[in-house]
């Protein structure tokens, strides 16, 4: 079976969350800001992944939820982190557009799972 746009897109958006903290730390000396960047823009793909397996269309609905919510965040952590001049203006627009493009897909998906689950209910 073939892995969905969405996991891999979340999975390369995590490598390159990883690079830009690894470089944010060996180059800044910077620790605080870095690691909740880190934890934010890491745990969208861990929560998709959680989310395959989950024990609902509910569950599954909520778990993507939590996700949209983590790249909302990662995002605000990319501004941050760019305005206070510990990555580069490129690397923050790389990411941001990285970013906006998981967030359309994660909201797409909710929507069709959404419909989806309103389109089961009705047809019971």
């Amino acid at each position: 079976m073939e892995e969905s746009p969405l996991k891999k897109k979340s999975y390369s958006f995590a490598l390159k969350i990883i690079s830009a903290y690894k470089q944010i730390v060996s180059e800044k000396k910077e620790y605080v800001l870095s690691k909740q960047f880190l934890d934010a823009g890491t745990s969208i793909g861990a929560l998709i992944r959680e989310a395959e397996f989950a024990q609902s269309k509910a569950d599954f609905i909520s778990k993507m939820n939590i996700a949209l919510k983590e790249s909302n965040e990662t995002e605000y952590w990319i501004c941050l982190l760019r305005d206070s001049e510990f990555i580069t203006i490129e690397t923050a627009n790389n990411l941001k557009n990285d970013n906006q493009e998981l967030l359309r897909m994660l909201i797409s998906s909710i929507k069709t799972a959404k419909q989806n689950s309103n389109r089961s209910l009705t047809n019971n």
